[in-house]
């Protein structure tokens, strides 16, 4: 099997990064929506408001993760928000989704964050389990509560 790489993406991968970005959606119950996807993501890296990380395989992106800049007022530091990590259905159980939670922990570290938190679906087992097996530990102190502004 070939192996694993992961990189920042850069305006090149826009394409390939959208089309998954477009299933990662799906995966969450939205209607697909490419253009949306390329548009969203172009503004994203264009504004270098987030930071995206892709995962190739044999020269094809085959995951990919976005990390949002915040910070922590109690600590006084940076932390980066794990929004989105995605690997292909046909890249699953590969080490995609390690190697791109160990990228974002690197990424994060060395622009000198305390910490990345990251949200997922409570009914979405199988990504728990792979954030529990990489050290991540599931908040028990805090709930998360949303207002939603808009329709």
């Amino acid at each position: 099997m070939p192996e694993i790489c992961t990189r920042l993406a850069n305006s090149g991968d826009l394409d390939a990064v959208a089309r998954l970005f477009d299933a990662y959606r799906q995966f969450y119950g939205k209607t697909s929506n490419v253009d949306g996807a390329r548009a969203f993501l172009g503004a994203r890296i264009a504004a270098g408001d987030s930071t995206i990380i892709v995962a190739e395989q044999a020269g094809e992106i085959v995951g990919f993760t976005q990390l949002y800049p915040s910070f922590t007022s109690v600590g006084m530091a940076r932390i980066f928000i794990l929004n989105d990590v995605f690997v292909a259905s046909g890249s699953r159980a590969t080490g995609a989704g390690r190697a791109l939670l160990d990228a974002a922990a690197a990424y994060a570290r060395e622009a000198g964050a305390v910490r990345l938190t990251l949200t997922t679906q409570v009914t979405n087992a199988r990504a728990q389990s792979v954030y529990e097996a990489n050290g991540w530990v599931r908040d028990d102190q805090f709930y998360t509560y949303n207002l939603r502004l808009t329709g």
